[in-house]
């Protein structure tokens, strides 16, 4: 049986306990607050950002991984006998994964996965690829099974504040005005590996999200209820526990696992923000 180590992003959004006990490693992204460079997920939280966002009215700075930094990270897993299956936020987004086949081409038996995707449905390819290297199946199989199964995800994102957008250069003042006037509370979808508005939702935030979550759930008879993510960037714990409630109430999922949106993925959707996250059948 190979011999694999499944590494990923930190974009991937899991939680330290999923990253422990599935023993996968995480590559962090750079975050730069002013003069100051860290590393999501390692010492800098979305709460740092949210704050530094709001003393000075402008995004701290992300940045990919470099190739030297993956192939630090990939390298003694090779030297070890090891194949490594690495999964990347989509390449729309982020040039990690150009630079994580820099890497693998200089060291061989290193496989990096385009998850078309970021956040915890990108999280949902890590998981998959460990359950399947501990099944037994071979890295070829792996990135088979991966890049056939990353098509079925099913990812969205409802925003509670426009800023993050405006600041971003996603979304003009005159349109965050609007909509802020107008209590419109925008659903972001990932599809093709680029993010589009889907469906706007109105008034308070716990209506939008639970009015979000019935949207993407209820009726539906092509959802995989093996696992689903609740993530969030923070939100209050009790509008987080309904959305749970609501969730096992609409479909039967063996799983339900909320995770928090890392330093990388919060700069762009801001506080607040709510997803569900699974694959389709």
């Amino acid at each position: 049986m190979d011999k694999i180590k499944v590494t990923c992003d930190s974009t991937c959004d899991l939680t330290p306990e999923l990253y422990e006990s599935y023993g996968v490693q995480v590559v962090p992204l750079g975050i730069t607050l002013g003069e100051e460079l860290y590393y999501d997920g390692v010492n800098v939280t979305a709460e740092d950002l949210f704050a530094y966002a709001d003393r000075t009215g402008t995004l701290p700075k992300t940045s990919a991984v470099s190739p030297a930094e993956y192939e630090k990270a990939f390298r003694p897993w090779v030297e070890q006998g090891y194949q490594v299956i690495h999964i990347n936020i989509s390449s729309e987004f982020s040039t990690c994964h150009q630079n994580a086949c820099l890497a693998a081409a200089e060291l061989g038996n290193v496989y990096p996965i385009d998850s078309r995707n970021l956040s915890s449905g990108s999280g949902h390819l890590v998981l998959l690829a460990v359950e399947l290297a501990r099944a037994g199946k071979s890295a070829e199989e792996i990135v088979e099974i991966l890049n056939a199964r990353k098509e079925k995800l099913d990812v969205s994102f409802v925003l509670q504040h426009l800023d993050y957008l405006r600041m971003g250069g996603r979304c003009s003042g005159v349109a965050v005005l609007g909509a802020n006037l107008l209590k419109l509370r925008p659903e972001i979808r990932v599809q093709e590996g680029k993010m589009n508005v889907g469906a706007k939702y109105r008034g308070s935030m716990e209506r939008s999200v639970l009015d979000y979550v019935k949207g993407r759930l209820a009726g539906r008879d092509d959802v995989d209820t093996g696992r689903i993510f609740v993530t969030h960037s923070p939100m209050p714990q009790e509008l987080v526990d309904k959305v749970v409630a609501l969730v096992k109430e609409l479909h039967p999922f063996r799983e339900v696992i909320v995770t928090n949106a890392g330093s990388t993925i919060a700069s762009h959707c801001g506080p607040e923000c709510l997803g569900v996250l699974f694959f389709k059948k």
